[in-house]
């Protein structure tokens, strides 16, 4: 490989939210959603050359901003959007809030599908609405969608939006074409707003394809807002910058004055340049970034069925997030995640963080060096070999 993701960036000491949180030095973080790879050389270099020009006034988004980010979804993903349709803004998850903030009103009703990103949850009940949830199927240690109970839910005439999860975190499923039109066709039925996080849409492992939702049809993408991001992919959450897509006028008016009543309307100047960077001459590193990524998986997965047999590992299809089932250990998830931490020094996330429909699983970050990543493999056997 041409990028060395295995060597060992010391994290700890940097006011990292992962790995400087526990207040400890023993304790090996697998949780919050970051990477502990250092980001694409080409984004480094723009950030440098950005400091030395040492003035960090206020920052215009220039059109190359908007080049890159048009560019990279129409080579990446085959969905074509304009320059108009996009509003940036500091994170996906203040994009949510001012996205449900702008079409709901106090009082209506989300539709999530859980167990999902935990962020939802908060950015329904800050904005003042009520959650729905559609939970997903579990059988035959893979995850699909309940259609029926969805029909139902969205007919509810107080449901006023979906919050889609594509690609799906925790339970790593890339949705198909077929699920997802038959998801849009539901909304549409029933004039539910689909809202669609696709933050994790680059980091999806062969034979899988994603798909945006509002590229599917004309329909679709004029009954949607699409949520993306660069720091899933480039391991840039800490330089806050995101971008939503909504091609409808009326629906992008609204988001535009919500944001801006929101305060989180500008982004910074390291921001800019990093996006740029990362959509332009990024795609090598993430090439091969997906590459280990996906032998950590498939290396957890061989441990676990060596060694743990008891606990299933689902397939994961995309994200760098693995869900894994616990329920042999007749321990609740906050159990299980609190014994690892205390006895182990190991920190995953439980699964009811995701809603009462993640209960018995764990959520396991595996973005990290492949020595660090036995390491934890080893705590967890400690604990729970059978």
């Amino acid at each position: 490989m041409k990028y060395n993701f295995d060597e060992l960036v010391q994290r700890r000491g940097s006011n990292s939210y992962k790995w400087d949180t526990a207040n400890v030095d023993d304790v090996l973080p697998m949780w919050v959603a970051d990477m502990d790879f250092r980001t694409a050389p080409a984004i480094i270099h723009a950030l440098e050359r950005r400091v030395r020009h040492g003035v960090f006034g206020y920052t215009k988004v220039p059109q190359a901003y908007f080049d890159a980010t048009v560019s990279w979804f129409h080579n990446r993903h085959h969905f074509t959007i304009e320059k108009d349709w996009i509003l940036f803004t500091s994170g996906v998850v203040p994009a949510l809030s001012a996205v449900i903030k702008a079409l709901a009103e106090p009082g209506d009703k989300v539709l999530v599908q859980t167990p999902v990103y935990n962020c939802f949850f908060s950015s329904i009940r800050n904005d003042e609405c009520e959650r729905i949830e559609n939970d997903l199927v579990y059988e035959n240690g893979k995850y699909s969608i309940n259609f029926d109970d969805l029909e139902q839910k969205a007919a509810d005439p107080k449901v006023k939006l979906m919050l889609l999860c594509n690609p799906h975190n925790p339970v790593g499923r890339v949705w198909t074409k077929e699920e997802l039109t038959r998801i849009g066709d539901i909304c549409l039925r029933h004039s539910v707003v689909v809202v669609s996080d696709e933050i994790h849409c680059d980091l999806v492992y062969p034979g899988h394809t994603h798909i945006p939702f509002a590229s599917i049809s004309e329909e679709f993408l004029q009954n949607s807002v699409t949520c993306t991001a660069p720091s899933k992919t480039f391991n840039l959450a800490g330089i806050q910058v995101a971008n939503i897509i909504a091609a409808d006028e009326d629906i992008r008016k609204k988001i535009d004055k919500a944001l801006n009543v929101n305060e989180v309307c500008e982004i910074n100047a390291f921001a800019v340049e990093a996006l740029i960077a990362a959509y332009n001459e990024g795609g090598e590193w993430l090439e091969e970034l997906k590459v280990y990524l996906y032998d950590n998986y498939k290396l957890l997965s061989g441990y676990f069925k060596e060694y743990l047999p008891h606990l299933p590992v689902l397939p994961l299809e995309a994200t760098y997030l693995v869900w894994v089932d616990c329920s042999a250990l007749k321990k609740t998830s906050k159990e299980i995640t609190d014994q690892l931490l205390h006895e182990e020094k190991v920190w995953v996330n439980e699964g009811t963080m995701y809603g009462e429909a993640g209960e018995g699983f764990i959520r396991i970050n595996i973005a990290t060096q492949r020595e660090r990543l036995v390491k934890g493999l080893k705590k967890i056997r400690n604990l729970y070999t059978m």
